[in-house]
């Protein structure tokens, strides 16, 4: 990867205090990938590459890499545009692409929620009391919706915090099985041990569909490009450092989580990471880690859903969703129509899918996304900028390009069906919110 150096700085034009140093930077997306996603799926994952857990993290943090690429060229090359449906824009110049590509960035963080919803209504909770999962799950997005509505103040200062709570969690699962390793216990010879009647190849690839869920999130700094120091230089450093220090500790947490485990029973539980630390026989309450992964999950749902519930108030602005979602209330100024939306569907997502579909199809809905970033980066080698930028090697996208395509078949018919119905209901939406304009347009024209 290489940086142009023919041209002059990038713009300063911004209403925006360029505040954002590469270390802030480096922390918010390192919060953003360390998420909920290790916490929840390491059971999901055992039970697709038996004690292997390593391999499909492994692979799937070269492919996030891969679209990371892309994205520190188009986000250093428009640092006044933030995410991929800008992009397809400036790319594709068709309306419906960039509705698209905006609509499968609002669906999988719904379906994101719903799936992190199931996750902290799982063995972590019933650490604490015991209560039916579904219902938790429903009553956990309505409290969440609540705090949205109210107004939440997310800091960076904050997210530092929360990151490391969240990494502590990671660091005990570590150090306990270290330890245990050390006295004798566990079983070293389960990393190298795959799923029975299954190829090994065919099972990492699978595997890596659920692992890359835990590396997704880092898309979502695009939208800080304008508040960064240094832009050309900072951003990409701190996106490609976060990365790789998340794949190290995730490399860490699958060896760990096989050495103190067996597949199965790392499969049968929805507290994975808990088994595991109760496993090791340390002397850490069980009531702690679960404590750390519950807010490890309440943080990274919060966050998925004030970002969906201000991506669909967004899109409601620009005519692409019904101007309902629009409305906001009176006085904390809060999109509460977007919020009631996209948590009734995070809710019926919740009955309808357990937590290995949900994060497949979260996973499906940002390759098209990723899809849409890698191809872009291509056609915009075009469109020249007077200001310097992070330039990626041309083949990146294009083995991005392949990655995405691979994945996708990999995907089950469930999952895609998942998906369709997503993707449908957001056309219905967009026809709706078009029909609405061209009805006030109209009656416009005979008001004249």
């Amino acid at each position: 990867m290489k940086r142009e150096t023919d041209a002059v700085a990038p713009p300063t034009d911004t209403k925006l205090r360029r505040s954002v140093s590469g270390l802030l930077l480096f922390a918010f997306i390192l919060g953003d990938v360390l998420g909920a996603g290790v916490y929840a799926l390491m059971g999901v994952l055992s039970a697709e590459v038996g004690g292997m857990l390593w391999a499909p993290l492994l692979l799937a943090l070269l492919l996030a890499l891969l679209t990371a690429g892309s994205y520190a060229e188009l986000v250093t090359k428009y640092p006044k545009a933030g995410g991929a449906a800008v992009f397809a824009e400036r790319a594709f110049k068709r309306p419906v692409i960039s509705f698209l590509v905006g609509f499968c960035m609002l669906a999988a963080g719904v379906t994101s929620a719903a799936g992190l919803s199931i996750a902290f209504a799982g063995e972590y909770l019933q650490t604490f009391v015991q209560l039916p999962t579904t219902l938790v799950a429903i009553l956990f997005l309505v409290i969440v919706a609540l705090l949205n509505a109210r107004g939440i103040r997310e800091s960076l200062g904050a997210n530092l915090v929360m990151t490391a709570i969240e990494v502590s969690g990671l660091v005990i699962v570590v150090v306990v099985v270290g330890l245990l390793l050390g006295s004798g216990g566990g079983d070293i010879s389960r990393v190298v041990e795959g799923p029975e009647g299954v190829g090994t190849a065919a099972a990492v690839l699978g595997g890596a569909i659920i692992a890359f869920y835990s590396f997704v999130g880092f898309e979502t700094s695009a939208n800080m490009i304008e508040e960064v120091r240094n832009p050309t230089r900072t951003y990409p450093r701190a996106l490609f450092a976060s990365l790789a220090v998340a794949g190290v500790v995730y490399v860490l947490v699958g060896l760990a989580s096989a050495i103190a485990l067996p597949a199965d029973e790392l499969a049968e539980s929805s507290g994975p990471l808990l088994a595991v630390v109760e496993a090791s026989g340390s002397h850490v309450p069980s009531w702690v880690f679960s404590a750390i992964a519950l807010i490890a999950v309440a943080n990274g749902a919060l966050l998925t859903m004030i970002m969906t519930s201000r991506l669909a108030f967004g899109m409601a602005e620009q005519g692409l969703l019904p101007a309902q979602l629009g409305r906001v209330l009176p006085n904390r100024k809060t999109p509460w129509v977007a919020i009631l939306a996209t948590t009734l569907v995070a809710a019926l997502l919740t009955l309808v899918g357990d937590l290995a579909t949900l994060a497949e199809t979260v996973v499906l809905l940002l390759l098209f996304v990723f899809l849409s970033a890698n191809v872009s980066v291509l056609v915009l080698r075009r469109d020249r900028v007077e200001h310097r930028h992070f330039r990626v090697w041309t083949f990146v996208p294009v083995l991005g390009i392949v990655s995405c395509v691979v994945l996708m078949t990999q995907q089950s018919g469930t999952v895609w069906l998942f998906g369709a119905a997503l993707i449908a209901v957001g056309v219905l939406l967009h026809l709706l919110a078009r029909w609405n304009a061209r009805r006030g347009d109209r009656a416009a024209g005979r008001g004249a």
